[in-house]
């Protein structure tokens, strides 16, 4: 594709061109060929100018594509790529001089090793394809940012017109809302709601753009820079150094040719020269060009190298092996080693003749001491350290050797299996593995700590620092705490690395502190170390402090004083990672890189916070043991984990060494993603990014920024700036505008539009950070304006001007953007764009126009107040708003609905809704707020505003607005009208009184009108007021609202009105509040009533008495008559008022009665008590219960009186009465709900009443009778009548349950047994007569089920009985089932169909089938109920069946007819045992099932380690003081554990006493817990 080709000859060859490090590679700046960068593009976007440009077919080609017919923008010499690197300047190449300087020794050349070249051009031409593929095209694109039509809203808070039936003269509280222009009158939504702007991005103008990204482009569109993934590091393969490592040359022909191998690679240190170790010993040394300089060792029998060190001056190289040997070599004679320190055993040194390394221990570390090459320091995988001194005496080797950490172990593996090893076999890893070492290393300007020689070893346990020099000393020692360990798997994940002393802002430099120029010395750094065990990374930084002491020379005996050096240590902090640490090193004196399992993370140690993470593939690293998982010395896990040489940092570069791939990346600074967005040619996302860089909401690392917050802002202001100005210039260049990226390969044209309006976008948000609009408003607009797109321009502009982002725009651009919406006819875009600019931004003469023309009347309110500030204009424009309605409303009232002259409602609809907006307006600039934001106005332009409109609206006659040069304002309806005295105020008052005097309301909260001087204050308004309602011609409604607002102020205000008003007119004010005849406003009235009253006292007061009783002022007039003790009226002001809720009524009557009885000696007046004999009726229909309740508790005497007054009424009331006091709770709260409780059944009704609520209860509650029964005192009935009473109601079990009670269980039974023979003649009456009355078989069924239930319940309860004897209990139950089985009988007889001696039966009619079925149940239910008291031995089953079936045969029945019967009932027994015995049978299964899952998942959790939660110790069984019972309060001596003593938790959940754990139990001191 074209992109494509044009990408591989473009200036800018980021991604595309050949991986080099050196500046040496930067582009041609001669390169005037722009076809691949932006000016490639742009042909596409204005490629239909070529067609034709006559500017008459702009609009319309307007939706489709637009033309450029503008002046093109100045020429600009060189690619943006040039323009970014002048924006960004030298600061940039300053800032990265750490970086540049290995760069520049990484540089290739390709004359020197054309291989390496070769090398370079694959990699380049496979970068090359994957830059070219839609794929790696661009991070984000431009979403088209629309400018939507929904509705904005002005205010913060809304607080619209009030409506007529909610106001603050009103009893309840005013709600807010707001009415909108009818030109916009749905666009009142808060700008909270506003959505924020969309970023857009310029990425579809990359080099690689097609239509492939194009369509990427719009399904990534929306999404922000920030929110994607951004680079962190940039990495080159070094393949030069790869061929050799990773053995790619054929295997075959090195052996034919004799070339040795090399191995593969294990280990890697990179400080100056890239070394890399091999498994079979051998060491390649390798310049930053990649060229090999050497290979060391050529002895396999030394094992594998597992720790590699390259000294200070990059002259030698230290190696340790897996065997346990070391070597040391110069790297101008690298064949043999220059010395050799051989592994040793215990013999040896149980002998005194060697220390070192055992035979087969693995070194793990080694490292240089200072800038010696002799001295060097190694460690091992058994916890042995070790500091070699590797002289010589007279040519002959004599090392030194010098134990500094370590014990050896008791026996040697080795020397027991007496045959040499490899290495050593591990089977455990013990605590005093070294899990890392590192001695400090100098710094680029000496320290004082330089000369210590201090080594820092890490273990699983401790961190051991020592000194070796001025003599061998530990000088720090931190054991690892409890919390440092979370887990088993983290004990052995340990690492530390040191940074030295450098001089902050130099460049690493060996030789930096040599070129410091004069006489003061520069401020250095302390040293650092940071150390890691688990996910827990501390950081301690290490200086000197000198002391004196005195010293006693051992020659001479004289004692003086030395200045003695200190090392001092200072633990700076420590934070934690999601993972465990594997490798950390230092990148620069302020940020640590950190490698865990799953990333790559970069820390900054100045705040201890994460600044990027990466994704990294750790078990891509070599392992140097990973071979030693094969014979079981290591495990997998250990091994694969142990990577702490294959990652190396030199000077800001990170080395990193994999199993297939030797990788240099660097970590980028925030100049190198801005340049990153800008070689992808995404402009748009490098100004975003500037920008978040500048308010500090860029993710990443800040390398390169200054720490100083002005320098910081304004270096990245200043690039912003530039960045933004390079940007515009050269999208808007002449060859931008015809190149390829307005085309694609197949010749359409690609609609850039959206493009374009990110650039407005980002420029704009850019702009708002700096609180700088001149690029803005100047540069960048006339780019637009020249290119004939404008309008894109402004569509972009406008939701930061909605947004409140930008309030201040140049006139002409308002009136652009103004008009642009006017010619789409959009008034709700016109007003709202008024409302959101700055007054002072306004063409007045547009705005006033347009918004009179589409009846914008908050847009022009705002522009009379804000622009010209004139507060009355808009009350005169809103006046003859006010008129119209007004005309419309006569017209409509006078005219018949068919005569032409009547008016619509829609006709009147919006001139109302407009009209309504003078009251919020008033409220707003009467009380100091701007209309419509709510925001509050400047002091001298509120007072101006207050002055003007209080003026106005009072005046007492008409007035001309403006003053100079305006007319007169007339309030009459018709043309020519008589003006009446106060008009505006007359006119408001007219239009809706409640609304405006709610306004007022407001206003008089206003400071304002405190002050007496001013020409309007209150008392001149409540005069004006009175004034005007002392005069005819008002409606009712506008003089009740008048003397509401009136009563309420005078008493809010008495320093300002109170005092200076009249008796009579206040008289005035409360006669016009009874007098009215509004129901509606009744409770308003009575409120302002009582405001009044609270601060005036009548003079006539009867009088108004009988006006507030007339008018239903029942509060004021119980606080009268409260206070003048007249409790008959009092009683009835309660009772007479509609609004009082029954549970404030009959608590205020009984306190009423109270307290009348109470001031008259405990008696009740005589007169109270006729007023409440006349009140019972209205207190009944109000509420019966509670009615009951205050007589009883107060006046009971009056029972009889209620029940005569409901004895003309239905029955039920009188039964509801006296249930209200006789009743029991449960049936009373079922009856009436809620009500009052009451102790017990009353005390104070008559006997005939409770004689009658039992002959009630019997008719409307018959199931209840029994329950009613118990709760009633049983001394105050009369059994017999009682018993008469229920037979006559037929509640036969009543009367057996009384007999029971009463002791007569045999009379209780033959009453049954009279019952069941009566009920079951009844029966065989109606079968035989074949009578059809379904509801009275019913009736009587349910009789017979209860009569049966409760003779079974008598026997029951007397065989229970401890007195009952055999004899009596079994004839109770003979009793009950021979009449039982006798009526079954009988009814069966009666139904011939339903027996079995017929031939072939006939089915049974379904009343008989369910009269039968039902009297066997019974039958069986009484068997049951006797099995149940059975086993008591009380009756004798056998011998009871026996008598019943003896009884059963010798009656004159048919004895087959008998058999049946009980053969039946025998049967359904059985059935229904069966049936019982076979849900407990699965009942049984299913707990047995769910014990056994509970039991399994407890032995399986048991088997995890985890212990069943129990309060017992598990080692004497004894519960553990706590939740029942402590050990203080059990008994000495219960257990062996009963004496109060320390509790042991394990970490198995398991817990015992103290002295109940088990003997090898070890308990550490923090786990014993009291």
């Amino acid at each position: 594709m074209n992109g494509g080709q044009r990408a591989q000859t473009a200036p800018f060859n980021g991604p595309s061109s050949p991986p080099d490090f050196s500046d040496d590679g930067v582009e041609d700046d001669s390169h005037e060929d722009h076809g691949g960068d932006y000016s490639t593009r742009f042909d596409e976007l204005m490629s239909d100018a070529e067609n034709g440009t006559d500017e008459h077919n702009d609009d319309e080609d307007e939706e489709e594509a637009f033309f450029y017919n503008g002046v093109d923008a100045d020429h600009v010499e060189g690619g943006y790529k040039e323009q970014l690197r002048d924006v960004l300047g030298p600061e940039h190449e300053d800032d990265e001089l750490e970086e540049v300087e290995v760069e520049r020794s990484l540089v290739h050349d390709v004359e020197e090793n054309e291989k390496f070249a070769a090398s370079l051009d694959d990699e380049a031409r496979r970068t090359g394809s994957r830059s070219a593929s839609p794929e790696s095209h661009f991070a984000s694109s431009p979403p088209t940012i629309t400018v939507s039509h929904a509705p904005y809203a002005l205010l913060p808070m809304e607080r619209p017109f009030i409506h007529p039936a909610i106001s603050r003269l009103r009893s309840v509280t005013p709600q807010a809302s707001r009415t909108p222009s009818i030109g916009s009158f749905n666009t009142l939504i808060s700008l909270r709601d506003l959505p924020s702007v969309s970023q857009s991005h310029f990425s579809a103008l990359s080099r690689s753009s097609s239509t492939a990204n194009i369509h990427e482009s719009a399904a990534t569109a929306g999404t922000s820079h920030d929110q994607q993934h951004h680079d962190v590091f940039r990495w080159t393969r070094l393949k030069a150094v790869e061929d050799f490592i990773y053995g790619r040359q054929p295997s075959k022909a090195a052996a034919i040719l004799g070339t040795p191998s090399l191995g593969s690679p294990t280990v890697l240190t990179s400080n100056g020269l890239v070394c890399i170790g091999t498994d079979l010993g051998r060491i390649l040394v390798f310049d930053f060009k990649q060229n090999l300089r050497c290979v060391c060792g050529d002895d396999p029998r030394v094992g594998p190298v597992t720790a590699l060190a390259l000294s200070f001056d990059h002259t030698y190289i230290a190696t340790g092996h897996a065997t346990g040997h070391i070597q040391l070599f110069e790297l101008s004679r690298p064949k043999t080693s220059a010395r050799f320190v051989a592994p040793t055993s215990l013999a040896a040194v149980a002998a005194g003749t060697q220390e070192g390394h055992l035979l087969g221990s693995r070194i793990n570390s080694i490292g240089f001491v200072a800038g010696r090459h002799t001295a060097i320091v190694s460690a091992d995988e058994t916890g042995l350290a070790f500091y070699h001194s590797l002289g010589k005496v007279l040519f002959v080797e004599a090392s030194d050797v010098l134990r500094i950490l370590g014990k050896y172990p008791d026996e040697d593996p080795h020397e027991l299996l007496g045959h040499a090893m490899p290495f050593r076999k591990r089977r455990m890893r013990k605590a005093n593995t070294i899990l890392s070492m590192s001695p400090l290393p100098l710094g680029t300007s000496p320290h004082p700590t330089d000369a210590y020689n201090l080594i820092a070893l890490l273990t699983p346990v401790k961190l051991v620092i020592v000194g070796l020099k001025p003599s061998p000393k530990t000088w720090y020692r931190r054991h690892r705490e409890a919390d440092d360990e979370p887990r088993s798997s983290s004990r052995y994940k340990g690492s530390l690395a040191w940074f030295p002393s450098v001089i902050p802002g130099a460049p690493i430099d060996s030789h930096a502190a040599k070129k410091q120029n004069g006489s003061t010395p520069p401020a250095l750094t302390s040293p650092m170390l940071v150390y890691s065990w688990g996910n827990t990374v501390n950081l301690i930084r290490v200086s000197e402090t000198k002391v004196r002491q005195k010293s006693r020379n051992a020659r001479t005996g004289k004692v003086v004083d030395v200045e003695v050096g200190r090392i001092t240590f200072e633990e700076v902090g420590r934070w934690t990672t999601e993972t465990d640490v594997l490798v950390i090193q230092w990148l620069n004196v302020n940020q640590v890189i950190i490698l865990t399992s799953p990333t790559l993370e970069v820390y900054d140690i100045r705040g201890f916070r994460l600044v990027e993470r990466v994704s990294f593939d750790t078990w891509s690293l070599v392992s140097p043991i990973l071979s030693h998982t094969t014979n079981g010395s290591v495990s997998y896990a250990d091994a694969i984990t142990e990577v702490s040489h294959s990652l190396r940092v030199y000077k800001g570069k990170i080395f990193i060494l994999g199993q297939h791939e030797l990788k240099v990346g660097t970590l980028l600074t925030w100049a190198d993603r801005i340049l990153a967005f800008v070689e992808r040619g995404d402009f748009l996302s490098a100004i975003d990014l500037t920008r978040s860089y500048y308010v500090g909401e860029a993710p990443g690392n800040r390398n390169g920024l200054p720490e100083d917050q002005e320098e910081y802002r304004t270096m990245v202001g200043t690039k912003l700036h530039e960045l933004m100005v390079a940007s515009a210039r050269y999208a808007f260049s002449e060859e931008r505008l015809y190149d390829a990226t307005h085309v694609t390969p197949d010749g359409r044209g690609v609609d850039r539009t959206a493009l374009f309006e990110g650039l407005v976008v980002s420029c704009s948000r850019a702009c708002i950070t700096l609180d700088d609009f001149d690029l803005l408003f100047e540069e960048l607009y006339q780019h637009y304006e020249d290119n004939g797109i404008a309008g894109m321009f402004l569509l972009q502009l406008e939701p930061f001007v909605l947004d409140g982002q930008i309030r201040h725009v140049p006139p002409r651009i308002t009136q652009r953007l103004v008009a642009l919406h006017s010619e789409d006819n959009r008034p709700d875009l016109v007003e709202r764009v008024i409302w959101h600019i700055d007054p002072d931004c306004l063409d007045i003469n547009q705005a006033i126009t347009l918004c009179q023309h589409y009846n914008l009347y908050d847009a022009l309110i705002y522009v009379y107040t804000a622009a010209l500030k004139d507060y009355v204009l808009p009350v005169v424009e809103l006046f003859g708003l006010i008129r119209k309605v007004r005309r419309y409303r006569r017209a409509r009232s006078e005219a018949s609905p068919t005569s032409r002259m009547f008016v619509d409602v829609e006709t009147v609809e919006s001139d109302t809704v407009n009209a309504y907006k003078i009251f919020p307006y008033l409220a707003d600039v009467l009380t100091g707020l701007s209309y419509p934001s709510e925001e509050p106005l400047a002091e001298e332009d509120a007072i101006r505003a207050k002055d003007d409109v209080y003026k106005f609206l009072f005046f007492g006659r008409s007035n001309v607005w403006p003053l100079e040069g305006g007319k007169l304002i007339l309030t009459s309806d018709e043309e020519n009208g008589e003006e009446p005295t106060y008009p505006y105020t007359r006119l408001l008052l007219r239009f809706d009184a409640e609304s405006f005097l709610h306004t007022l309301d407001l206003a008089f909260e206003d400071s304002y009108l405190n002050d007496e001087s001013k020409g309007v204050n209150r008392l001149v308004i409540v005069k004006v007021l009175f004034e005007i309602l002392s005069t005819p011609g008002l409606s009712p409604s506008e003089a009740t609202f008048l003397n509401i607002f009136i009563a309420r102020n005078v008493p809010k205000y008495p320093q300002f009105i109170r005092d200076y008003m009249a008796p009579t007119e206040l008289q005035s004010i409360l006669i016009g509040l009874a007098d009215s005849s509004d129901e509606s406003t009744r409770e308003d009235r009575q409120l302002a009533a009582e405001y009044l009253l609270s601060t005036y006292t009548p003079h006539d007061g009867d009088h108004l008495l009988r006006l507030f009783e007339q008018a239903g002022f029942y509060r004021i007039l119980r606080t009268w008559h409260r206070q003048e003790r007249q409790w008959v009226p009092l009683l009835e002001t309660y009772v007479q008022d509609p609004d009082l809720p029954p549970a404030e009524l009959f608590p205020s009557v009984d306190n009423v009665i109270q307290v009348a009885s109470r001031s008259n000696k405990g008696t009740l007046p005589s007169e109270l008590l006729v007023a409440i004999q006349d009140s019972i009726s209205a207190l009944l229909r109000v509420s019966m219960p509670r009615t009951a309740f205050l007589v009883d508790r107060r006046v009971p005497n009056l029972h009889d009186r209620v029940m005569e007054m409901l004895a003309s009424g239905p029955a039920r009331d009188r039964f509801l009465y006296l249930r209200s006091l006789l009743g029991s709770p449960q049936k009373l709260e079922e009856e009436f709900g809620d009500i009052p409780h009451r102790d017990g059944p009353s005390s104070h009704v008559p006997p005939q009443h409770l004689q009658e609520y039992v002959s009630l209860l019997c008719e409307f509650d018959r199931p209840a009778v029994i329950h009613e029964l118990k709760y009633l005192p049983p001394d105050r009935l009369d059994w017999d009548r009682v018993q008469q009473t229920c037979e006559a109601h037929e509640a036969y079990d009543a009367v057996i349950w009384s007999l029971n009670h009463r002791n007569d269980p045999s009379a209780a039974l033959s009453k049954a047994e009279t019952y069941l023979q009566r009920i079951s003649s009844e029966f065989a009456r109606r079968f035989s007569t074949q009578e059809e009355e379904e509801d009275d078989i019913e009736q009587v069924l349910s009789s017979l089920q209860m009569v049966g239930t409760s003779a079974g319940s008598v026997c029951l309860e007397r065989s229970q009985a401890m007195f009952q004897s055999q004899e009596q209990a079994e004839d109770l139950w003979f009793k009950v089932l021979h009449s039982q089985i006798q009526s079954l009988h009988v009814i069966s007889i009666a139904c011939p169909t339903a027996t079995s001696n017929a031939p072939e039966p006939v089915q049974a009619a379904p009343q008989e089938k369910r009269v039968l079925e039902v009297l066997r149940s019974l039958v069986q239910n009484t068997f049951n109920s006797l099995l149940s008291i059975n086993s008591s031995k009380v009756v004798s089953f056998p011998r009871l069946f026996k008598r019943l079936v003896d009884s059963a045969t010798k009656g004159p029945a048919s004895q087959g007819a008998v058999y049946n019967e009980f053969r039946v009932i025998l049967s359904g027994m059985l059935d229904s045992y069966r049936s019982d015995g076979d849900m407990l049978v699965i009942t049984k299964h299913m707990i047995d099932y769910d014990v056994f899952v509970a039991i399994e998942s407890l032995a399986i959790e048991r088997s995890r380690g985890w212990a069943p939660s129990r309060s017992v110790c598990n080692g004497c069984g004894e519960r553990l003081p706590g939740e029942k019972r402590s050990a203080a309060t059990m008994p000495v001596g219960e257990g062996s554990c009963s004496r109060p003593s320390q509790m042991i938790v394990s970490r198995t959940g398991a817990i015992y006493h103290d002295r109940c754990s088990p003997p090898d139990f070890h308990v550490p001191s923090s786990a014993r817990v009291h």
